[in-house]
C-alpha cells in the first residue's frame, strides 16, 4: 500500500496551511490538478474546487470534506477515513457502501465497475 506524502508543490502548500480561498484563485483554469498520493489528515477543505483533481492514494484521515464536490476528481485508491463529509459529493462510481466503508474503516476506496 502507497503511503501519504508531503507534496512538493505550492498549491498543495496552500491547501495544507488551509487557505482554501487563495487555492481556488491560483489553481489551473482547465486541466488537471496533481495531488496524487497526499497527505490532508485532518485538514478543514471546506470550499475547496476540487474540479478536476486527481486524488489518487490520497489519505483525507479526519479531514473536514464538507460540501466538497468530488463528481470530476479521482478519488481511486484514497481514504477517507473518520473525514466529515456531510453534503459531500462523490464521483457516481463510488457506491454508498464504499463511501461508508471507508469512512468508517478507513479502506481504500475503490470504484465499481459497470
Amino acid at each position: 500500500m502507497s503511503q501519504p506524502r508531503q507534496l512538493d508543490s505550492a498549491l498543495y502548500a496552500l491547501l495544507h496551511k488551509e487557505d482554501i480561498a487563495s487555492f481556488n484563485l491560483q489553481r489551473p483554469a482547465s486541466g488537471t490538478v496533481d495531488m496524487l498520493k497526499g497527505d490532508f489528515r485532518g485538514l478543514d477543505l471546506r470550499e475547496l474546487n476540487a474540479e478536476g483533481i486527481d486524488f489518487t492514494d490520497a489519505y483525507f484521515r479526519s479531514a473536514d470534506l464538507r460540501g466538497i464536490d468530488f463528481r470530476t476528481s479521482s478519488l481511486e485508491g484514497a481514504s477517507i477515513s473518520h473525514a466529515q463529509i456531510s453534503g459531500a459529493y462523490f464521483p457516481p462510481e463510488l457506491s454508498a457502501d464504499e463511501i461508508l466503508m471507508s469512512v468508517n474503516f478507513g479502506t481504500r476506496l475503490r470504484y465499481r465497475t459497470r
